[in-house]
C-alpha cells in the first residue's frame, strides 16, 4: 500500500504523519502544487497551519492543485484521512460536513485526551468487509485553536442517524465545546474521515500511547489494493 501525505506551506505535522504511514506501507510527501497522485492508494491531509491559516483555517488550502486531485480520488472511493488542520481543509472543501470554529475558551490547547471510536466508522469498510459495531476508546493528543465542531441541529441529527460520527471526546473531556462531543466525522460513503486530535503523535510506545495506529490501520484496510 502506498500513502500520500500532503504538504502545504505552513504544514508542521506532515513528517510525523509520514512516519505513521510508513509503519503500514510505503509513504511519500505530496507537495501542494502536485496534481499527479497516480499510484497512491490513500491520502492523509496533515495538521499544521496551511497557508498560515489566512482567512480561516483550511480556506485557502482547499483550492490547491493537490486538493483538487484528492477530491477526485475521494469521489472514486479512495480513503482520505484529515487530521486537525487537515480536517478543517476537508470541511472547507465540502468533502466532510460541518465546520471547525474557534475553541470556546478562545485559546489554543494542547493535551492528551480520551476518545471513543464509534460503530462501523472505525473500519471504513462496507459491512461485508467486517465493520466494527462496538465503541472502543483511544488515548490521543490534541493541539488546536479552531477545533470546535459545528453543524446545524438538523445536520447533526442526520449525521447521527447515518452513523457519520466517527469519534467523540470521552465524557467530560470535550476540550473546545464541540457540538455533541464530536471529535471526528465521516462522509456518507465512509471513505473520507476527519478528526481534530493527532493520531500520528500516538504511534510509538515512547509517547505513552500507540492508539493512533488504529486510525491509520483502519484507513489501510480500506485502501489496500485488491
Amino acid at each position: 500500500m502506498i500513502w500520500g501525505v500532503l504538504q502545504f506551506p505552513g504544514s508542521c505535522d506532515e513528517r510525523d504523519a509520514l512516519h505513521a504511514c510508513s509503519l503500514l506501507g510505503e509513504a511519500r510527501l505530496v507537495w501542494h502544487e502536485e496534481r499527479d497522485l497516480d499510484g497512491i492508494d490513500a491520502v492523509v491531509v496533515p495538521g499544521g497551519f496551511s497557508y498560515g491559516d489566512y482567512l480561516r483555517a483550511g480556506a485557502i488550502a482547499r483550492f490547491s492543485p493537490a486538493m483538487e486531485a484528492v477530491a477526485e480520488m475521494a469521489g472514486g472511493g479512495a480513503p482520505v484521512l484529515g487530521i486537525c488542520n487537515g480536517f478543517q481543509v476537508l470541511c472547507e472543501a465540502r468533502l466532510l460536513p460541518g465546520a471547525l470554529l474557534l475553541n470556546e475558551s478562545m485559546r489554543f490547547l494542547c493535551r492528551q485526551l480520551d476518545l471513543t471510536e464509534e460503530g462501523k466508522v472505525v473500519d471504513l469498510t462496507p459491512p461485508e468487509g467486517g465493520q466494527v459495531d462496538q465503541v472502543q476508546s483511544l488515548s490521543i493528543p490534541a493541539k488546536h485553536g479552531e477545533g470546535r465542531y459545528y453543524a446545524p441541529e438538523a445536520e447533526l441529527d442526520r449525521l447521527e442517524a447515518n452513523g457519520q460520527v466517527a469519534y467523540r471526546y470521552a465524557p467530560g473531556q470535550n476540550p473546545n465545546g464541540s457540538a455533541r462531543d464530536i471529535a471526528g466525522v465521516r462522509n456518507e460513503a465512509g471513505n473520507v474521515v476527519g478528526l481534530m486530535p493527532h493520531p500520528e503523535h500516538a504511534v510509538d510506545p515512547l509517547t505513552g500511547s500507540t492508539d493512533g495506529l488504529r486510525v491509520f490501520e483502519a484507513v489501510a484496510v480500506a485502501g489496500a489494493p485488491a
